[in-house]
């Protein structure tokens, strides 16, 4: 038996017409649950060794295809596998000399995170999954090409501006990833999710 608010709440969004503003609301309860839960717990998953593991990798190969864009543009980055900065031991670190500047490819930058969100928001959020099988590879592909291009976009900031390379990653760069999520969202909830319920509705009428 369905709840008398919930009942209330339904005749209002059908009184209203607000399907689309139903399902972004869905949207970002799913995806900031999960980022609350993984800032709590960050330790604890990457105390896993298949997940640390994975970001090891994941991070690699974002440094091996950022550096191999700089090599094949003929941009002036030194690029070190491992370098010792400030008595400390780093890997994939891009240098640009002139501005004395670093960008570590460090675990956080291998978008393992954004991975496990995509993931787990197409996971929870309605839909067939004859389209999720190859929706949710996309999205992941998508999201590691942003990933490649926000470390070329933070290098390339460090050689210009580089006074405001903490705003860049904090409030440019790192925002966009949900941003590109969201048109994949809207991409999968209006030409393919709502389409196909859409289709059923008409089948059984």
């Amino acid at each position: 038996m369905s709840h008398p608010l919930l009942n209330k709440l339904n005749d209002l969004i059908k009184k209203y017409h607000l399907y689309a503003f139903k399902d972004v609301i869905i949207f970002m309860v799913i995806l900031l649950a999960f980022h609350v839960l993984w800032k709590i717990f960050v330790t604890d998953i990457l105390a896993v060794d298949f997940i640390r593991n994975s970001a090891h990798w994941l991070a690699g190969v974002v440094y091996e295809t950022s550096k191999w864009f700089f090599h094949v543009t003929g941009m002036n980055v030194i690029a070190f596998d491992q370098i010792k900065i400030f008595n400390s031991m780093h890997d994939n670190v891009f240098f640009y000399a002139e501005t004395n500047g670093y960008v570590y490819v460090n675990l956080s930058c291998s978008g393992l995170k954004q991975f496990y969100q995509w993931f787990f928001l197409m996971l929870l959020y309605p839909g067939p999954w004859k389209h999720k099988l190859w929706f949710i590879p996309l999205g992941l592909i998508i999201i590691h090409i942003v990933n490649v291009f926000r470390i070329i976009g933070m290098v390339v900031v460090t050689m210009n501006i580089p006074e405001h390379w903490d705003f860049m990653h904090d409030y440019v760069m790192r925002p966009f990833f949900y941003v590109v999520m969201f048109f994949l969202w809207v991409w999968w909830n209006e030409k393919i999710y709502l389409k196909s319920k859409k289709a059923k509705e008409t089948a059984k009428s």
